[in-house]
């Protein structure tokens, strides 16, 4: 088996970083503990996500009662879940931004807002795919 690591290159994962080189089922579990650790953290300190997470508990079960077809339920229920996709991925840049740095940069500044107009673009699509499903329904 050819490894497409250059040699000498010091790319080996097992060295980045402590948390590197679990394979297998290890590190599935791993990454699920990771995962909930990271949703817990946003549900607990980040308002938007709160919000935007109480708006999916009510748009979820409302798309799986509307007299749609399935296509029709799987993109409601897709763009409410892109909105905590994208504002998980924001949070993360802003705690970075914050981590790096609480000096007023303009990078940090121009980070956290694209951060920001990319929340705000998944909630517009979220407005516009339920204003399209749901002209079809009435």
């Amino acid at each position: 088996m050819h490894d497409p690591r250059p040699h000498g290159s010091g790319l080996d994962p097992a060295n980045e970083s402590p948390f590197k080189g679990k394979t297998g089922l290890q590190r599935v579990w791993n990454a699920l503990h990771y995962s909930l650790a990271g949703l817990r953290a946003a549900y607990r300190y980040e308002d938007a996500f709160r919000q935007e997470t109480w708006l999916a508990v009510v748009l979820i079960p409302l798309a799986l009662m509307l007299p749609v077809g399935w296509l029709a339920k799987g993109l409601l229920i897709a763009s409410v879940l892109l909105v905590l996709i994208v504002e998980l991925l924001n949070s993360a840049v802003e705690a970075v931004v914050d981590r790096v740095s609480l000096e007023n940069h303009r990078l940090a500044k121009r980070a956290k807002d694209i951060g920001s107009a990319a929340v705000l673009v998944t909630l517009l699509l979220v407005l516009v795919v339920w204003s399209c499903v749901l002209m079809e329904v009435l």
